[in-house]
């Protein structure tokens, strides 16, 4: 078995700022530090947070005034926001830029008349905070069949922005198909963040000398569910696993040539580890593609 590691894969910067916002808190303030929703989706990251002293909590009824409290990197509405000043909390924002950058364009669009239309996931924690910076009518579509079915008071005065983390095929059909209805206005495609523009280009080309693709992921993480649907899109057999515990030899046999990715918050040890497991299943050579590494970094808050 041969083993081909994408690269980019893994962490992504926004991610590398949220942690290390949680681990910088806890430096300072010390524990407890709350933070809503998890800072990342990954439970083996969440896990290590907590043991930390992070607790993590879904709503912020039941924080005492004065507790130091972290908004994950997926954002939150400006109603969330306000409640947290409200109750006297202490806000540290983990915010992705490039989401805050969504969240801005939103709520531009819709100062300015504009009825907006949100491309991704309903329910996605992303999407339900861009949601909450728009004032006006806001519709939220994640396919290009649900364009036909969209149903607007203003035709004419409609933009789009889009979440940060889909698949960039899907999304131009999304576009296409938004245009093809209506006189839109939007970014393109230039709200998809970099990190997973990058990962899932990394995956079309492992497509090209690999028979079956791993992305180590978790399973609520959208960026890590697009590498797969990206693998499976270019015929690969795909497979998203949280971690080598969830590795099947069946999977797998001598002659096979495997791709390795991993969605923007998998750690680097959970990759390292599935590529032991490989080894145990016969791996004879484990080597990374070549590809240029990321070196963005986003700044911390100013409070800490």
């Amino acid at each position: 078995m041969e083993v081909i590691l994408a690269q980019p894969r893994g962490f992504c910067a926004g991610v590398v700022r949220a942690i290390e916002i949680v681990e910088r808190a806890l430096k300072v303030h010390g524990p407890p530090v709350f933070v809503l929703h998890e800072i990342v989706h990954n439970r083996h990251v969440v896990q290590e947070l907590i043991e930390k002293g992070a607790v993590f909590v879904e709503a912020l009824e039941g924080l005492s005034q004065g507790a130091v409290t972290i908004f994950s990197a997926h954002g939150v509405s400006p109603a969330v926001v306000e409640e947290a000043r409200k109750r006297g909390l202490r806000i540290i924002d983990a915010t992705c830029p490039l989401v805050t950058k969504v969240h801005l364009e939103a709520q531009r669009y819709s100062r300015q008349g504009f009825e907006v239309i949100i491309i991704g996931h309903p329910g996605h924690s992303e999407v339900e905070g861009t949601r909450g910076w728009v004032e006006g009518p806001v519709h939220v579509v994640s396919t290009a069949s649900e364009v036909d079915d969209l149903r607007v008071r203003r035709p004419d005065r409609l933009a789009y922005v889009t979440q940060t983390t889909l698949s960039i095929d899907d999304t131009k059909n999304v576009i296409a198909a938004l245009k093809r209805r209506f006189p839109v206005r939007g970014p393109g495609l230039s709200d998809i963040c970099y990190a997973t523009q990058s990962r899932q280009n990394a995956v079309r080309h492992l497509a090209g000398i690999v028979d079956l693709l791993l992305v180590v992921g978790a399973r609520n993480s959208s960026n890590s569910n697009r590498l797969r649907e990206v693998g499976e899109q270019s015929g690969l057999r795909a497979y998203l696993i949280e971690d080598e515990e969830e590795l099947q030899p069946a999977w797998f046999s001598e002659h096979s040539r495997v791709g390795v990715t991993a969605g923007t918050s998998a750690p680097e040890t959970v990759i390292q580890r599935v590529l032991e497991r490989l080894r145990a299943y016969g791996a004879t050579s484990i080597r990374e593609m070549e590809g240029k590494q990321e070196e963005l970094r986003f700044r911390l808050p100013e409070n800490l």
